[in-house]
């Protein structure tokens, strides 16, 4: 059954792409698909037509070379969005190469009477480079195009033609002037690995996303993931609650003025081994004992260790992960990207209706920007999002040094955009390392910025007094000034 029409545009069906393109294709526009061989031109192309078929909406497949139909339907078996059924029914495969040996004006006429037979809403080409090499004549296939683009105006049919041209040879030809509007595929390399990139480089007439974005081909087809940037520049975030989200430690939360504000990022940035992680451990099972949903999201570590470590200090995830109120996912930062990891992340967000998150660590997330020089920006991006979603976030991340007198944390581009940052440290004092933590920054709120000492044990993370026997201490080598910090089983509150 056909599907009605009722707007302007008709979705593509790929993932991501109609953001991309303002809503979905234009109807009664024409649109070229170029890019290198191999970047996915067929595949997005033949993609969109199985999901106007599924809908019921015609499509006529018109090929330009001499190749067997069955050739091209074979590229495509292996996709999830191939339907047999819909060859012959809603989608009708044409050879346009008899009619292009002919002429200019045999070829479009056959391709208008498929179209109009059909009562075709797509009319998808399939190698426009091919017709140049057939005519080699400017003019002709100037002429071509804007007679088939008038037509299929007329019919209410878009058209989709690929070209295997990068995009700096195509504008200065005239396949990119008659069209109304340019789909550029590309691929970005990177030492040995190599991205595939979509960009809306014209659509004609339509506000539509522009620049290069993250575009992916596996067994269901392409998806495209849209910057994050650009989906969170014109986000409308709520006025914060004026509640807090706790640790369930009670000196800890005294330091924090009741814990960190709700909807707020915090990083907790330290020394390897000094104890982020657990002390993320105890946020998240704070918020599950009052019935919120977490998520731990691991870059480094498999859930099973994270189960462990947390259990050696009390805090027992079994239940709460059982009853569907915490999920621990571990995803080493390889071959993915930071925009499909974030896409990933948030859609978690959204379908377990999250309110607390821990990532863990951040600079797993760091490693997987491609574009370096986004990596601001993206991390801004990422926590007004995590905002919008009415979120607390967790971030940990590593010091470069366990002691040293520099606090620099320049290389980390998240201070910028987060709202609180908590820092642990170890201070070697009279041969002896201790843990510290303090409270370096609470935007827009009062907190309490001594230095702690705290211990780690069975009993889990306990924030001890503060230090006032020594100084230089965040910077990890600290100096007397008075009596020694007494042996940790001296110490109280």
């Amino acid at each position: 059954m056909r599907a009605e029409m009722k707007d302007d545009t008709i979705p593509t069906g790929v993932p991501g792409f109609d953001t991309l393109l303002g809503g979905g294709l234009p109807r009664r526009q024409s649109l070229v698909v170029t890019g290198d061989p191999g970047a996915g031109k067929t595949v997005l192309c033949s993609q969109i037509a199985f999901s106007f078929a599924k809908r019921g909406l015609p499509v006529v497949i018109a090929t330009v070379t001499s190749e067997p139909h069955d050739k091209l339907l074979a590229a495509q078996r292996h996709f999830s969005f191939f339907d047999a059924s819909r060859v012959g029914a809603e989608i009708f495969l044409v050879s346009a190469y008899p009619w292009l040996k002919t002429g200019a004006k045999e070829a479009r006429d056959m391709l208008m009477s498929a179209v109009r037979e059909r009562g075709a809403k797509l009319l998808f080409i399939d190698g426009l480079r091919g017709i140049r090499d057939l005519w080699e004549n400017e003019s002709l296939l100037r002429e071509f195009m804007y007679d088939l683009n008038v037509g299929l105006n007329a019919a209410d049919c878009i058209g989709l033609f690929t070209t295997e041209y990068p995009l700096t040879r195509l504008l200065e030809l005239p396949e990119a002037t008659t069209v109304d509007g340019i789909i550029n595929l590309f691929m970005l390399r990177d030492g040995a690995r190599r991205y595939r990139r979509a960009e809306v480089h014209k659509l004609r007439g339509r506000g539509h996303v522009s620049g290069s974005h993250v575009a992916l081909i596996d067994g269901d087809g392409m998806r495209v993931v849209p910057r994050l940037e650009v989906l969170a520049q014109n986000r409308d975030v709520a006025v914060p609650p004026t509640t807090r989200a706790s640790f369930a430690l009670t000196e800890l939360d005294e330091l924090l003025g009741g814990g960190v504000p709700r909807n707020s990022s915090t990083l907790i940035a330290g020394s390897t081994g000094v104890g982020k992680t657990l002390l993320t451990a105890h946020f998240l099972s704070s918020g599950v004992k009052n019935g919120e949903h977490a998520l731990f999201y691991s870059f480094f570590e498999p859930p099973a260790n994270v189960i462990e470590r947390a259990k050696r200090v009390g805090l027992d995830f079994s239940k709460p992960i059982a009853d569907g109120l915490l999920d621990i996912q571990f995803h080493p930062p390889l071959e993915w990207e930071a925009d499909m990891m974030v896409a990933r992340i948030l859609d978690e967000v959204r379908a377990k209706k999250v309110s607390r998150l821990v990532l863990d660590s951040i600079i797993g997330l760091e490693q997987t920007i491609v574009e370096k020089e986004r990596a601001a920006s993206f991390l801004n991006a990422l926590v007004v999002e995590l905002r919008a979603l009415s979120v607390t976030t967790m971030m940990t991340k590593e010091v470069s040094k366990l002691v040293g007198p520099e606090l620099d944390f320049s290389d980390t581009p998240i201070t910028v955009a987060i709202e609180n940052l908590i820092f642990l440290r170890f201070v070697e004092l009279r041969g002896r390392l201790h843990r510290i933590l303090s409270v370096l920054k609470m935007r827009d709120s009062e907190y309490d910025g001594d230095v702690r000492e705290f211990s780690i044990g069975p009993a889990g993370f306990k924030v001890l007094a503060p230090l006032s026997s020594a100084e230089g201490l965040l910077t990890g080598q600290a100096r007397s000034i008075g009596t020694s910090v007494a042996p940790e089983g001296a110490r109280g509150k």
